[in-house]
């Protein structure tokens, strides 16, 4: 029988109901389940083979499905005839119930409140369905023994989980990690301490921003750490993932033995009554912020957080930071360090480049002999990617990175669901998937257990 796709994501218009009597012969279907984020609706910028153009919605009613629906109807323009999506929206109290009665074998994709992602992934697999879900997939130690059960479960009954990493289709990561695998360019990866980590990886973000050209509206429950989850577990999940995949390509992880965290921090946020109705359009805190609003009616979100941890042995510092707004001419940034005995790879934004990230090699020395090793060593990943070129930075190294490969975040989503579909259709993942998964949200609950316990 084909498989069909449940999308978690959320859409309301018009619900048939889904029945075990749906003909065998149907496409796999996306089945959007509560899409309170806007990455739900990122996987319809494009068709798929074998996907049917209908997408089932399953969500209560507000603002977080509408606002779904409105982007995947955007998408369907007609100077673009080559996306056509419908939706089929069932947004009564019994979403959740309805959703389950689809067939085995749908992919549930879930982008929304990470509160009830654990529950979410729970029920789908249960009900015997491959679950696409955006990041964090946990958000503390019970979300995480809920998501090591559903990996059990799901590998019984032949089905995939997955969370959406984008950033492993980033050029800048993608040239960092091939780097990082040539000895005559890049050596060892260091061992590093606790003071000088060998892997730094930090972020900085915005509640206000601007996504396709419009201001974005985030739900109010999105400034509440008890339904987003702190900072210190939801980006920091795609940094995480990005040292596994970049130090240890395909390496069989155990969070038991392989991950330490050692020591880790958070702080909020703070926000004022404008700027939270700025952000959301609500005109008072709700209810259920109060607890985190001061005696100066000030809101303090714990969005940031940072920790260093060891895996495998390699001492590596991880942070993450929230401002409310960006300052004019910058965006979201991204750093990246990973010290080889030969040299660093580093990816930074800088002002001179118009805050765009630039990939440079640091060589330890800049003698001639290096120099031409590194040269004749960086051929085999030109040959790859075609156009990429060095180019002296004073001590430094920059790898040009043609326009070509340059590609807008949003667009990453489709490249990993084409991944997902790949995956179910061969009916596994590699060997390395699902442990480092595991190891992945371990070591972030962990984070922040740790830094609530020294608090």
């Amino acid at each position: 029988m084909k498989q069909s796709i449940i999308f978690i994501g959320i859409a309301a218009l018009s619900l048939l109901s889904c029945t075990h009597q749906q003909k065998k012969q149907m496409p796999m279907q996306l089945i959007a389940l509560d899409p309170g984020h806007f990455h739900a609706s990122m996987v319809q910028q494009q068709m798929y083979p074998d996907v049917d153009s209908i997408i089932r919605v399953f969500a209560p009613e507000g603002p977080g499905v509408q606002q779904y629906l409105q982007q995947v109807a955007a998408y369907n323009r007609p100077d673009s005839p080559a996306v056509h999506w419908t939706t089929q929206v069932h947004t009564g109290a019994d979403y959740l119930e309805k959703m389950l009665l689809c067939p085995r074998g749908n992919i549930v994709v879930l982008a929304g409140n990470n509160r009830l992602k654990p529950l979410y992934i729970r029920r789908a697999v249960h009900a015997g369905m491959h679950v696409f879900a955006d990041k964090p997939m946990a958000i503390d130690a019970a979300g995480f023994d809920s998501l090591r059960a559903a990996f059990t479960e799901a590998a019984a009954n032949h089905l995939q989980l997955m969370d959406v990493m984008t950033e492993r289709y980033d050029i800048h990561n993608v040239l960092q990690r091939a780097l990082s695998q040539l000895p005559a360019l890049f050596g060892t990866l260091e061992k590093g301490t606790a003071g000088e980590p060998a892997v730094i990886k930090k972020s900085v973000h915005h509640f206000k921003k601007t996504v396709a050209g419009k201001t974005l509206v985030r739900p109010s429950w999105y400034m509440d750490v008890k339904q987003q989850g702190e900072g210190i577990t939801d980006v920091t999940t795609h940094l995480v993932d990005l040292v596994q995949w970049t130090c240890f390509p395909e390496k069989v992880l155990d969070y038991q033995k392989d991950i330490q965290v050692n020591s880790a921090t958070t702080w909020p946020t703070v926000m004022t009554l404008q700027q939270y109705s700025d952000v959301t359009g609500e005109r008072q805190f709700t209810p259920t912020l109060q607890a985190a609003v001061d005696k100066d009616s000030l809101l303090n979100v714990y969005a940031n957080g940072a920790f260093d941890y060891t895996i495998c042995g390699v001492h590596a510092r991880i942070a993450v930071q929230w401002d409310y707004e960006a300052p004019a001419g910058t965006g979201d940034t991204h750093y990246s360090q990973i010290r080889g005995s030969k040299a660093s790879l580093v990816i930074r934004q800088d002002k001179e480049q118009n805050y765009k990230p630039v990939l440079y090699i640091v060589p330890v020395s800049t003698d001639t002999a290096y120099t031409q090793q590194m040269k004749a060593a960086f051929q085999r990943v030109e040959r790859q990617y075609p156009g990429i070129a060095l180019k002296s930075a004073g001590e430094a190294w920059e790898v040009v990175i043609p326009q070509q490969y340059a590609t807008q975040h949003e667009s990453l989503f489709a490249q990993v669901m084409q991944q997902f579909l790949q995956y179910i259709r061969s009916g596994h993942m590699p060997a390395w998937e699902v442990p480092g998964m595991l190891a992945k949200y371990y070591t972030t609950t962990q984070a922040l257990a740790i830094a609530k316990r020294i608090k």
